[in-house]
C-alpha cells in the first residue's frame, strides 16, 4: 500500500453515491479498506471507479454470529463509513455507543443526504432533492430557463463526499491527542449550504443576484461562459482580470467600441453577441490552436470521451490503466507518499478472519 494514509484501517458498510467515493479516495491514499456487504452480492465488475482499492467481505447484519464477526473487525478499525437512514446502525446493534464501548478511538462516519436529525432526517432523497433545499440548485440554469442538474457533482460528492473525508481525517488527528473517536455527521445538505458560502456572501453584498443567468459566474456575463463553434462544438472563455480580458479582446480581434464592455451590464448583449458571432468563424480545434495556453483563459469543451486525449491530461497521467481499465488517477498528489490505486473492484469476497490476520501483521509491524 501507499499513500499518506498507509496503515490506516477502515470499515465501510457499502452503500451508494458519496459514500463509495469517499472511501475510494481513502483507498487511494493508502488506507486498507474493507466493504461488508450483503451475502450474494456480484462481484468482479472492473469497470466499477469508485468500488477500486477495497477488500470485500460478505455478511448478513441481521445474523447474531455474522454481526459479531463485523464487531470483531471494528474493534480493530480507525474508522467506520455508513450511509444508511438514521437509526438503521443503532437497530442491528452497530451504532456509535455499541461500537464506541468496545472501541473507543474508532471516527465513526455518518454520510446521509440530511442529517442524521432534522424534520427531513427520515426522509427518502437524492442529490437533486439536497441541492434544491440549500440555494444551490436554484442558481444552476439558463436566465429565463428552468434550473438545470449539475450530474451529481455539487451534492453527493462536492458536498458529501469531500466533507466527509475532511471529518474524518480531522477526526483522525484530534484523536491523536484524546485517544477518542467520534462521529462525523457528514449532511450533503449541510455541505452544499458551506459551498454556498461564496454566493451567501455576493447575496449580502448585492453583487449576486437570484436570477439564473445574471451573474458573473453563472453565465450571465459575457466574458465568462460558453459559444459554440464553426463545427457545432463548444468552447469556454473566463477571463475575470481586467489584462486577461484585453488579451481574449485582442487575440479575437473583438470591436474596439466593446473592449471596455466587460463590467458595464447595458452593453453585455452587444459585447455577446460579438463573442458568439466570431466563434463560430472557426472550428472547436482551430480556436484551440489559436488560444489554448494564452492568458485569455480559454478552454475547449471536451466530452469525457475526448478527455484522456488532452495533451495536458497526457503529461499529467490524469489517467490510469489499471487491468485494462482506464481510471482517473488518484488526486491530489504527494511528493513523499504518493497515491496509488490498489486495484480493481474485487472479484471475491474475503473472510473476516483474513482481514484481521492482515491488520495484525499490520499492527505488528
Amino acid at each position: 500500500m501507499n499513500g499518506p494514509l498507509n496503515g490506516l484501517k477502515v470499515v465501510e458498510f457499502a452503500g451508494l453515491g458519496p459514500g463509495p467515493f469517499a472511501c475510494m479516495l481513502l483507498s487511494d491514499m493508502g488506507a486498507d479498506v474493507v466493504t461488508v456487504d450483503r451475502p450474494g452480492r456480484k462481484l468482479g465488475d472492473r469497470t466499477d471507479i469508485t468500488g477500486r482499492g477495497r477488500t470485500v467481505v460478505l455478511a448478513d447484519l441481521k445474523n447474531p454470529q455474522s454481526r459479531e464477526e463485523v464487531l470483531r473487525l471494528l474493534d480493530s478499525a480507525d474508522v467506520l463509513v455508513e450511509g444508511f437512514r438514521p437509526g438503521v446502525m443503532e437497530r442491528l446493534g452497530l451504532g456509535p455507543d455499541a461500537v464506541a464501548a468496545r472501541n473507543p478511538r474508532l471516527v465513526y462516519g455518518r454520510m446521509t443526504g440530511w442529517g442524521q436529525h432534522g424534520p427531513l432526517a427520515q426522509a427518502a432523497g437524492h442529490d437533486i432533492n439536497y441541492i434544491a433545499l440549500t440555494g444551490a440548485l436554484h442558481a444552476i440554469g439558463p436566465a429565463g430557463g428552468a434550473p438545470v442538474p449539475p450530474l451529481n457533482l455539487v451534492g453527493d460528492y462536492g458536498g458529501g463526499s469531500l466533507y466527509l473525508v475532511v471529518g474524518l481525517l480531522a477526526a483522525l488527528h484530534e484523536a491523536r491527542h484524546s485517544d477518542r473517536g467520534q462521529v462525523v455527521d457528514a449532511a450533503i445538505t449541510d455541505g452544499v449550504t458551506s459551498l454556498m458560502s461564496l454566493f451567501a456572501t455576493g447575496a449580502m453584498r448585492g453583487t449576486f443576484a437570484e436570477a439564473r443567468g445574471s451573474n458573473a459566474l453563472d453565465g450571465g456575463a459575457p466574458y465568462y461562459g460558453t459559444y459554440e463553434t464553426a463545427d457545432a462544438r463548444h468552447v469556454c472563455i473566463g477571463p475575470i482580470e481586467p489584462q486577461f480580458f484585453a488579451e481574449l479582446c485582442e487575440r479575437l480581434c473583438v470591436a474596439p467600441a466593446l473592449r471596455g464592455a466587460q463590467h458595464d451590464r447595458a452593453q453585455w448583449p452587444a459585447l455577446r453577441a460579438e463573442l458568439e458571432r466570431i466563434f463560430r468563424t472557426h472550428t472547436r480545434d482551430e480556436w484551440t490552436a489559436r488560444l489554448e495556453g494564452s492568458d485569455a483563459c480559454f478552454a475547449p469543451v471536451l466530452a469525457l470521451s475526448e478527455a484522456a486525449a488532452h495533451p495536458h491530461q497526457r503529461a499529467r497521467e490524469a489517467f490510469v490503466e489499471v487491468d485494462g481499465v482506464r481510471h482517473p488517477a488518484p488526486a491530489p498528489r504527494f511528493s513523499r507518499t504518493p497515491s496509488a490505486i490498489q486495484g480493481p473492484a474485487p472479484s471475491q469476497a474475503k473472510a473476516v478472519g483474513d482481514v484481521l490476520g492482515r491488520w495484525a501483521s499490520i499492527a505488528g509491524a
